[in-house]
Formats: structure tokens, C-alpha cells, sequence
């Protein structure tokens, strides 16, 4: 391990691809794992490093080293070295990620893909790429996780007090993704790896997967001067999940006082995900003193989702009897004369992120550096969702149901029925419970139904280009060091949104499904429905059945939009190295000073008096300054003993759909006249181009004690003094270059519309408990046992006024915990890891691929890995593993309101096997 500065900071030089060490959290700094581009000493040292390289394969040895950096820095981070990813089934980096103190992930799918940090939302956290800033594949900046594979990354860190340097903090936390640096390899690499995955649920839909696999392959060479290296990997994945899902409508209706379930929407799910991704990087030193490096990354993301079930529409039913009621809510009642349809959907996801950056590292004087970074990165995002709809009737004729639902039960809601939901003789192409469509007339009545299926599309793009400057000069003495730098990031995420109707040619007939697109039924017996009709809907719509007819309404108009952000942050910081007392004291201090200047194009959606649409172009935005602060220190105690203490200015940045410049306008005749701005005719709905980001005051601190070889024991406080949150409030607005659709022109030109605003802020505070402990240090007959732990308990109070209710926050578990139980020993390893969270806020997707906030229950996850390194037995560098993930097969679960009785979403996806070897030469 070499020494990089006075500072005592450190890197860890790692094998990128070994599949034998721990995975550890462990406060260090970034340029402790590798020289990251906004790391002008590390990277100067990048030669030295080269010759003093300590190689960390193995569990036990990779635990101390990380340890031994979180001893000897001082920023409060988590850390991931290269060893921990992929020792337990991780699809992405975002599961293991997960793993770290204070850090917990919702799934998707049954995928880790998003995290929250300390109890914040994804919204609160910037991810970045060997310290660039990436884009995102979502809607708004968060980013997905698994879009990267972790075969492909050398490790990661995850910033929790920033300093001055950091120009993409974050309330949340930052997290930096870490690619291998070439030139810190002593001789050429060459790792392979192959898994065959299986999925425990079988094949739900029949005509999908439940096998995939997984391959990996990288090369590291360099030189024989070791002035050029080079470093490329490849990674797919072709993964399988089978999932179970029901979708309650409600609990809206009100019988003898008690609440009752409007209906429920059961699918099996297939998902075929194939994942590609190439990661490269060539490193050289041209001349003495001046070092350049070239980051690529690509990754290709294709999620093929087959969906198949039944609406049960409460609404159609002749009459309701409750069976058993408690607590004012209807635990089992019996629809009789029911009408349900059924589903056959597909979803497809296709997403493209690039990122590329340059940097150059220059010492010009012994004490003088100088750094320039040039990045850009791009995410393409397409995502379609059809839907098509079989019945025993158009425009609810046809057989009717007696269903008998009872809520509880290990699917959260179970049904008994007696309709054959699979015989292709009852049920036709057609729809039956009269959703509308292109070609209604009010004198039909329940027979404007000629919405026969829908298609939903949503693209996106995310383009981000920057610059940084950055200098650094040496001094000794307690300031070691000054810093200071700029960069300049310009940003623009469009977003659009397009739906198309689909009825049958033959409408308003129902046409009997083709033989030739029939495939064997699905299985809804999870919920007790039995099998249910199914075809080939891809090629059904590919075939010319339906026909199409363009949507029209406001909500694509009101859902397609653009945000720009140009951003300028400049810095100064001063690093320390200074003896108190007889002790030591490291750390930073220092400010940022950011401008920022947003903008949105969007549509304003408004009508005619004829009724029709009239959309009019909007441009909106607004230019501010921020000046954040931030102190980092660090102070040996008593032998084996460290405090840190850090405080900061932070903010992280509105989200994107909240920013946009889009609304639609409603106007109300009746107050056309009105001089009283509280009976204004102008109302709608909207984003607002003028939001501001969250601010807060961050107060951070942590106690360690060392003890044997590799242990340790951390308590880390936190404060978080939210400055302001964003709600969705009244604001008012300026109307002018609307035109009224009347006669009579209004008095006023304001009126309030509902958008998100600024307002009061809160405060989040918590307290983190992390320990590694290892057995063989505690008792000798113990050598080869250990365990890694935390602990993250988090509170909030945000109000919008001082007498309101606390809100709740997306993402928070006010516990979070997280454990592994590990072996080592002659090549044999095996470990268990299981992490829980409590309740917390989840966001998931409601009508039209909108998004709706709702309460998830807790759940714990728990997977496994055997290995054995047969190295010793004469096949240097081959391992074989087995691995397991969601071993007990743990549902996702969001309900309505407090009351989880009230199922809103029951996700179960099964546990996913693994098998596989590496080969590493």
C-alpha cells in the first residue's frame, strides 16, 4: 500500500475480477480505492504506486486492508473494493450497494435498481462514473443501477460528509462507480467467468424463459515501460424473472359503513432481461510528470415482459354480499353477476447509456499540479406498453362470474370463481367493460367500448457534457495543501410521450382469438383462479388485427417536455495535517461556489370552445447562486481509537418531471368576471421551470475502536437540517397569451394552478452502527469464521406549516440492517447475507405509466454463495461457486393508507439459482 500524501490518504490497488474477498463498509476517501479524475495527488503518484502494489485475493486479507483505509482517512464514506462485487449473486452493482450501512434499495422487478441513502429518496443522491457525473435512464436524475454490470467495475464509494472538491454532492450521499486503473497492474490479466441462472417459479406464461445466464470476460495488459496500459471487459446477462403479481383498484366502497374492494387485477409476469456491457480504458504517461487516461462505457439494456391476467371490475357486479368484516373494512365478500376481462400485455425496455472522459494529471513543479477533465455521457430510453383485452361480450353482455374474494393469505388476496377463464370458445378479442375509445357516442351507453387495447409510449434521452479545471499546491506544515478548481457542466433531459388506441377491424363484432397465436394458458392459480387465456400479443398487433387510432389527449401533451441546466461550480480548499495535542488531526476545509441557470420547454394544454385541444409552446427557468461550505476532520484518539467530524452546506437538485414547463389550464366561465383572485377562472396543473433544489445543513461525526487483526466497531451520528422541501402547492400564475375559450373575456389574467413549490424545510437525523468482527481474533479455534454488520436507524420531521402532520419521505426505513456470516479457509468459502428494512414510502407505476407514492411493507432479503478456489489442488486461478438470491422468496408488498390489509401491490418473484466458474491467468 503506498502512501500518496503528508495527508495520510491511501489507494488500494485491487484485482478487479477476484471472487474471493469481503464486502465491507469502511469510511475512507475515494482516492483510498483508486485515483479517481478529480484526484490530482493520487494520480501523480500513479508510478510509484506500480512498485509497491499489494494484491488483495483473498476474504480475510481484503477485510483488513479495507479496515486499515477506514483507520487512516478521514471523510466519512462507505467503500467497496473490487473482491466484494460478485461474491454474492449480484445482478448489478446496486445489490451489493444495498448491502453497505445506511444504505438500502427498492426493488423493480425483483431488482435492486435504485438506492436510498440515510433515509433519502434516490432524489437525493448524484451517482457518478470514476467521479463523472452520469445521466439517467429514468424520468428524473436517479440512477438505475443495473445498468451496470459489476463484472465490469473495479469498486465504488459512497460519499457521506462531501468536501469542497466533490462538485456533485448530494444531500443523500454521492456515489462514485469505479472502473480499473490499468497501469496499477504488475502483469497481464485475462479473467473469464460463466453462470447459468434458473428462476424457482418455472415458466408462469408458458411461451417465455425461467433459464438465463451470465458471461464475463477482461483483459489488463500494459507495457513492458509501463507507460500504456489498456484495460477492456465485456459482460451479459440473460436473466429470467418470473413474477406473481395482483393489483387491488381500491377500497372505496362503502357498504353498511365498512370500506370494501373495488376490484383487483391479477398477472403472471415473465421478464426476459438481456443486459450487454463493455467497459475500456487505456491509461499512458507520455513524458515525465504528465499522465492522460481514456474512459468508454457502454451498456445495452433490453427487458422483454410478458404480462397475462384478469380485470375483475367490481363496478359491473349485479350485487354485493360481505362474508366477514372487521375493523371497518369487508375481509371477504362475494361479487355476484360479475363481469371481468381479460389481459394479455407486453412491455418492452430499451435503454442505451454511453459515457466517455479524458483526463490529464500534470506536475508541473514539485508542489504545482494541474488537472483537466472532459466528460460526456448519454441514456436512450424507449419503453412500450401494450395492452389487449378478451371478453365473453362487448359492452358487458355476455357470461357473467360469482367470485368470492378473502383478503390475507400468503398472495395477500385469494379469489374462488367458477368461470373457465381458459377456454378459448368463451372468450373473444373485444372489450367488455366499456373503457371508451375513438368511436364513442353517448346514445350507446355501455357499448362505447370500443377500446379493444392500448398502446403506451414513453422515450427519453439525457445528454450531459463537462469540464473541469482543478489545480493543487503543496505547502507542509498543518495546511498541506491547497486546492482549487472550476467546472462547468451543461445537461438536457427530454422527455415525450405518445399513446395509440387499438380496435378490432371488425368492431363493434368480437372476433374469436386466431388458433394460430393461441399457446397454452397461463397459471393464475396462485390467487385461485386457475388458467387463463393466452396468445401471442406481439404478433397479434404485428398482424394487422387492430386497428390504430392516435390519443390525442392532454396527458401526452402534458407528459412530453424539456429541462436544461447549465452549472458552474468553482472551489477553494485547504487539506490539513497537523498535531494536536500529540494527536493527529487530517481533514478539509473549504467552499463551493455554484451557479446554476434552468430552463423548460413544455406545452401548455388548454381547449377551444369547440372542445378541441389547443397546445401553445412555453418557456420558462430561472438563474440563482448557491455557496456551500464544508469541514472534514479527523482526530486520533488513545491508541485504536479515531474521531471524525464533518459539517457541510449541501443540495441536490429538484427532480426533472417536477421542473417542467408543461400544464394543462382549465377555465371556469362562471368566474370569467371575478375581480377576487381567490375565485380566479383560471386553474390547471403542472411543473414549475422556477423550483429550486433542496438545501440543507449536514452534521456528521464517528466514533471507531480497533481491535485484532481486521476488526472494528463504528458509531456514527447524523444530523440533517433540511433548509426546504418541495410540496405540490397552489402557485400563482400568469395566464397572459391564453386565450379564453367564451364569449365573455375574463377580468383576470392570474390564477392559481397546482404545482410543485419550495417550502418549509425539516430536519432527518439518524444514528449508524457498523462492526466487523473477526472470530480468529477472539478465539483462535474461531480462524476462518467471521462477521460484518450494521445497523441504521432513521428519523424525520418535515411540516409544511409548524402545526401540520409530519409528511412522510419517499424511501425512508426508520430501520435498516444489514448482516454477513462468513467462511474462509483453504480455498473453501461460504457466506449468508441478509438485509432488512422497515416500512417505507415506495414509488411504483399507476395508470398510463404515471407514478404513484406508496406505503411498502418491510421485508428482509436473504442470499447465499458456496465457492471453492482450486488452486491449491493444481487449477491455478479456477474457482467454482454456487449461488442463491431471495432465497426465501420475500414478497414486495404497498398497501392503501396505514392499514396493510389493504393490498395495493403484491409482488412475489421467486428465488433465482446460480451455478458458474472464473478463471482468472
Amino acid at each position: 500500500m503506498t502512501k500518496s500524501s503528508s495527508n495520510g490518504r491511501y489507494w488500494l490497488a485491487a484485482s478487479p475480477l477476484a471472487l474471493c474477498a469481503a464486502l465491507i463498509a469502511t469510511p475512507a476517501s475515494a482516492q483510498d480505492v483508486a485515483a479517481g479524475p478529480t484526484d490530482a495527488d493520487a494520480a501523480a503518484e500513479i508510478s510509484a504506486q506500480q512498485d509497491d502494489t499489494i494484491v488483495v485475493t483473498g476474504l480475510r486479507a481484503s477485510i483488513r486492508n479495507a479496515v486499515n483505509q477506514k483507520r487512516n482517512n478521514s471523510s466519512i464514506v462507505e467503500v467497496i473494493a473490487a473482491e466484494d462485487i460478485g461474491k454474492l449473486p449480484d445482478a448489478s452493482i446496486g445489490e451489493a450497494l444495498s448491502r453497505l450501512p445506511g444504505l438500502t434499495s427498492q426493488r423493480f422487478d425483483g431488482r435492486s435498481n435504485k438506492l436510498s441513502v440515510r433515509g433519502l429518496s434516490p432524489d437525493f443522491t448524484t451517482t457518478t462514473l470514476n467521479g463523472r457525473e452520469m445521466v439517467s435512464s429514468d424520468s428524473n436524475r436517479a440512477v438505475e443501477f443495473d445498468q451496470f454490470p459489476s463484472e465490469l467495475l473495479n469498486g465504488a464509494v459512497v460519499y457521506k460528509t462531501p468536501d469542497a472538491a466533490l462538485t456533485n454532492q448530494a444531500i443523500g450521499g454521492t456515489i462514485d462507480l469505479l472502473t480499473i486503473r490499468p497501469l496499477s497492474q504488475k502483469r497481464r490479466t485475462v479473467a473469464i467467468g460463466l453462470r447459468g441462472e434458473i428462476n424457482d417459479k418455472g415458466k408462469l406464461n408458458r411461451d417465455t424463459k425461467d433459464k438465463g445466464y451470465r458471461f464475463n470476460i477482461a483483459l489488463v495488459d500494459q507495457n513492458d515501460a509501463g507507460t500504456v496500459g489498456w484495460a477492456l471487459g465485456y459482460a451479459r446477462m440473460v436473466q429470467p424473472i418470473q413474477e406473481q403479481w395482483i393489483q387491488a383498484w381500491g377500497y372505496g366502497n362503502n357498504v353498511g359503513g365498512n370500506a370494501a374492494l373495488e376490484g383487483i387485477k391479477p398477472y403472471v409476469k415473465s421478464n426476459e432481461l438481456t443486459r450487454d456491457g463493455l467497459a475500456g480504458t487505456l491509461e499512458f504517461i507520455p513524458v515525465d510528470n504528465w499522465q492522460s487516461r481514456l474512459d468508454v462505457f457502454y451498456s445495452r439494456f433490453n427487458d422483454e415482459q410478458t404480462l397475462r391476467g384478469q380485470e375483475i371490475a367490481g363496478y359491473t357486479a349485479s350485487s354485493f354480499t360481505p362474508v366477514t368484516t372487521a375493523d371497518g373494512l369487508v375481509t371477504s365478500g362475494r361479487w355476484n353477476g360479475i363481469r371481468t376481462q381479460s389481459r394479455n400485455d407486453f412491455t418492452d425496455r430499451k435503454v442505451n447509456t454511453f459515457a466517455i472522459g479524458f483526463n490529464n494529471v500534470a506536475q508541473f513543479t514539485d508542489r504545482l499540479r494541474l488537472e483537466l477533465d472532459a466528460s460526456y455521457s448519454r441514456a436512450d430510453r424507449k419503453f412500450t406498453a401494450a395492452e389487449t383485452y378478451s371478453s365473453t361480450g362487448r359492452g358487458q353482455t355476455g357470461l357473467t362470474d360469482n367470485i368470492t374474494y378473502t383478503l390475507g393469505g400468503p398472495n395477500g388476496i385469494s379469489v374462488v370463481s367458477g368461470l373457465n377463464y381458459a377456454d378459448p370458445n368463451l372468450w373473444r378479442l373485444g372489450d367488455n367493460l366499456g373503457w371508451g375509445g375513438p368511436f364513442c357516442q353517448e346514445a350507446l351507453g355501455w357499448q362505447c367500448a370500443s377500446q379493444d387495447g392500448y398502446i403506451n409510449r414513453e422515450a427519453s434521452s439525457d445528454d450531459l457534457a463537462a469540464i473541469k479545471l482543478a489545480a493543487s499546491y503543496e505547502l507542509g506544515g498543518p495546511i498541506s495543501d491547497i486546492r482549487v478548481g472550476a467546472r462547468f457542466a451543461s445537461r438536457e433531459k427530454t422527455q415525450t410521450k405518445t399513446g395509440e388506441f387499438l380496435t378490432l377491424n371488425a368492431y363493434p363484432a368480437v372476433l374469436p382469438i386466431p388458433a394460430n397465436r393461441l399457446v397454452e394458458p397461463a397459471d393464475l392459480g396462485f390467487l385461485g383462479l386457475g388458467p387463463s387465456i393466452a396468445y401471442d400479443v406481439r404478433q397479434l398487433i404485428a398482424d394487422g388485427v387492430y386497428f390504430r387510432t392516435p390519443n390525442d389527449l392532454l396527458g401526452s401533451a402534458k407528459a412530453s417536455w424539456d429541462v436544461s441546466e447549465d452549472i458552474f461550480n468553482t472551489y477553494a480548499m485547504a487539506n490539513i495535517d497537523a498535531d494536536l495535542g500529540g494527536m493527529d488531526l487530517t481533514g478539509n476545509a473549504g467552499v463551493q461556489l455554484v451557479h446554476t441557470d434552468q430552463s423548460s420547454a413544455g406545452n401548455v394544454v388548454s381547449f377551444n370552445t369547440a372542445g378541441g385541444l389547443v397546445i401553445t409552446p412555453r418557456l420558462d427557468g430561472d438563474k440563482y447562486w448557491d455557496v456551500l461550505p464544508s469541514l472534514n476532520l479527523s482526530l486520533g484518539l488513545a491508541r485504536n481509537h479515531k474521531l471524525r467530524l464533518g459539517a457541510a452546506k449541501v443540495l441536490s437538485r429538484s427532480r426533472m418531471d417536477d421542473m417542467n414547463a408543461s400544464r394543462d389550464v382549465n377555465f371556469i366561465a362562471a368566474n370569467a368576471l371575478s375581480t377576487d383572485i381567490t375565485r380566479s377562472p383560471w386553474t390547471g396543473g403542472g411543473g414549475n421551470p422556477k423550483l429550486r433544489p433542496w438545501r440543507a445543513w449536514q452534521f456528521d461525526a464517528s466514533y471507531e475502536f480497533y481491535f485484532g487483526n481486521g476488526g472494528y466497531i463504528a458509531v456514527a451520528p447524523y444530523y440533517k437540517k433540511l433548509l426546504n422541501y418541495v410540496y405540490t402547492e397552489n402557485v400563482l400564475t400568469d395566464f397572459n397569451g391564453i386565450i379564453a375559450p367564451g364569449p365573455i373575456q375574463p377580468i383576470l389574467r392570474e390564477g392559481f394552478i397546482s404545482a410543485p413549490a419550495n417550502g418549509r424545510g425539516g430536519r432527518i437525523y439518524g444514528l449508524e452502527l457498523s462492526a466487523s468482527l473477526p472470530f480468529g481474533s477472539l478465539v483462535p479455534a474461531l480462524e476462518g469464521f467471521g462477521a460484518i454488520g450494521s445497523a441504521s436507524f432513521t428519523n424525520s420531521k418535515v411540516r409544511r406549516t409548524a402545526d401540520a402532520v409530519p409528511e412522510e419521505l419517499p424511501g425512508l426505513s426508520k430501520r435498516v440492517l444489514n448482516g454477513t456470516l462468513y467462511f474462509e479457509r483453504a480455498g473453501f468459502g461460504a457466506r449468508v447475507s441478509a438485509r432488512h428494512r422497515s416500512k417505507f414510502l415506495a414509488e411504483s407505476f399507476a395508470l398510463g405509466l404515471t407514478s404513484e407514492l406508496r406505503f411498502a411493507k418491510a421485508e428482509t432479503i436473504l442470499d447465499a454463495q458456496v465457492s471453492y478456489d482450486l488452486t491449491n489442488v493444481g487449477f491455478k486461478g479456477l474457482s467454482l461457486y454456487v449461488q442463491g438470491s431471495n432465497l426465501t422468496d420475500e414478497p414486495f408488498v404497498q398497501y392503501f393508507g396505514d392499514d396493510e390489509r389493504r393490498v395495493r401491490n403484491y409482488h412475489t418473484y421467486g428465488r433465482n439459482f446460480m451455478a458458474g466458474a472464473t478463471w482468472k491467468f
